[in-house]
């Protein structure tokens, strides 16, 4: 996909996403999902090597979603990407469905990993980035999301340290920086000081950008990592992107659409 293309599809997920939680009867985990949009319509739209027709297919890129609670954007990008049907999509919190508040493994539907608690999908990374290297499997690459939030944990850390002691250079994690976590603000809950420099000092490559900025996100993700250390892109993001009453709004971190709110969102989007 070109830049035109993916920006189209950022905006068409954005309101999928919005009609998905609209329609699940229930609240959703929507600012830390809208803040990851452009992060998911390049990975999928340009950057990962899958087939929908083998999704077990041993040159495929691994995607973990760590921060497991911001699970739309990720169902989203699976139904475009051609894994999850439209009536599968919408099946999303029913009864019997595969598709809950946080991703359970499942290959058919592209989903490489289990995540619901916090601080663990780096850990996943490390040891299959480790695997993929020892098996001298050198075409495909792993790919990590986590919250800010999320790196509030000591396991965060441990699989950092580990990362770059094993020279994992198939290894890229992604963090969507958007200040705020569910208790509140990050700074204030638990101060990372210079997130940049902090995976740094781990012995990582580090890249610092605007998370919403598709040409950005998409010189970094397709560039390979030429060192033997992995890389980290700290994507600067906004909770609650595309809809004015939600950005930066966490209340809206875990919350429910009215017909009321969800019509003023729609409309937002259609016309931006």
């Amino acid at each position: 996909m070109n830049t035109n293309e993916l920006l189209l599809l950022a905006k068409k997920s954005r309101i999928k996403i919005l009609d998905l939680a609209f329609k699940s009867d229930g609240p959703s985990h929507l600012g830390g999902g809208l803040s990851m949009v452009e992060i998911f319509s390049v990975l999928y739209g340009k950057i990962l090597k899958y087939n929908i027709e083998s999704p077990e297919w041993k040159d495929r890129d691994r995607f973990i979603l760590s921060k497991g609670h911001g699970v739309l954007p990720f169902f989203v990008a699976l139904h475009y990407a051609g894994f999850i049907s439209e009536d599968e999509l919408y099946t999303y919190k029913k009864n019997e469905s595969d598709l809950i508040s946080h991703p359970v493994m499942n290959m058919r539907l592209g989903m490489e990993s289990s995540n619901g608690s916090l601080g663990h999908g780096l850990s996943m990374g490390v040891g299959i980035a480790l695997s993929l290297k020892k098996k001298s499997n050198l075409n495909s690459r792993v790919f990590v999301v986590l919250g800010d939030g999320e790196c509030n944990e000591g396991s965060v850390w441990e699989a950092v340290m580990s990362a770059a002691h094993f020279k994992l250079n198939n290894l890229v994690a992604i963090v969507d920086f958007n200040k705020l976590q569910s208790d509140g603000n990050s700074e204030t809950i638990m101060d990372l000081g210079n997130l940049e420099k902090k995976w740094e000092s781990f012995g990582w490559e580090v890249c610092s950008l605007n998370g919403h900025d598709i040409e950005a996100l998409v010189d970094v993700l397709s560039s390979l990592n030429l060192t033997d250390r992995p890389k980290v892109i700290i994507a600067h993001t906004v909770k609650g992107k595309g809809v004015s009453f939600m950005e930066n709004n966490n209340t809206w971190h875990h919350n429910r659409l009215t017909l009321t709110t969800f019509d003023q969102a729609i409309e937002e989007l259609n016309n931006s």
